[in-house]
């Protein structure tokens, strides 16, 4: 396996990148404000198996095929862009929601989840961190596994980090839903905060260059 001392550096640096404050903590924070600790946890876990997906893709090489290919990349961005505005829209004109009512739809948590999943997909960048950040805690030995299956070692723990993370934000913000439920004013602002986060995710994907 890989050393203890490696895994221990990894899982610290890990656990302090998940903590900074960054776009996709800032929304799981945000709609477990709004929609209570079920949907902060659903979007987290559409969050993480976007990152298990990511891993495959540099443990197996892909990613550094996309990263060559100016043209998929292209492609992969404007596509996140277009995403990423039609969700700031969604969020712009939503209204506010009974807090019993909403846990009530079925199709409710298939929904966060769908919407965790396709943040992270559609966000090219994250291949880019994950084939600078997860090589440097490999390491070439007899006695090791192949670096693939590092690769992906690491990659599956620092989904479980970022679960782990998102998932205490979830439960921190969740005490104010009874809040929000009283309160619809409070959801309508919070909603164009949504809005305005996935503009900002949108602006930067757009005119990032690498």
């Amino acid at each position: 396996m890989i050393p203890i001392e490696t895994l221990a550096t990894f899982i610290s640096v890990s656990t302090f990148l998940c903590l900074l404050p960054g776009p996709d903590n800032i929304f799981v924070l945000n709609q477990s404000a709004i929609n209570g600790r079920k949907a902060g946890v659903s979007i987290t876990f559409g969050l993480c198996i976007g990152l298990l997906i990511h891993t495959s893709l540099v443990a197996f090489g892909i990613s550094a095929i996309i990263r060559a290919n100016a043209v998929a990349f292209e492609c992969i961005r404007i596509l996140g862009v277009i995403y990423l505005t039609y969700l700031a829209w969604g969020a712009f004109k939503a209204k506010p929601v009974s807090f019993k009512s909403s846990n009530e739809k079925p199709n409710q948590t298939s929904k966060l989840i769908k919407t965790g999943l396709i943040m992270n997909l559609s966000n090219p960048k994250i291949i880019i961190f994950f084939l600078a950040f997860l090589p440097q805690f490999t390491t070439s030995s007899q006695n090791i596994p192949s670096i693939p299956f590092q690769l992906l070692y690491l990659g599956l723990m620092f989904a479980i980090i970022s679960f782990l993370v998102f998932t205490f934000i979830s439960y921190l913000s969740g005490f104010l839903s009874s809040i929000l439920s009283d309160k619809p004013s409070i959801q309508i602002i919070l909603n164009k905060i949504t809005s305005l986060i996935f503009i900002a995710l949108a602006i930067n994907l757009a005119i990032s260059r690498f």
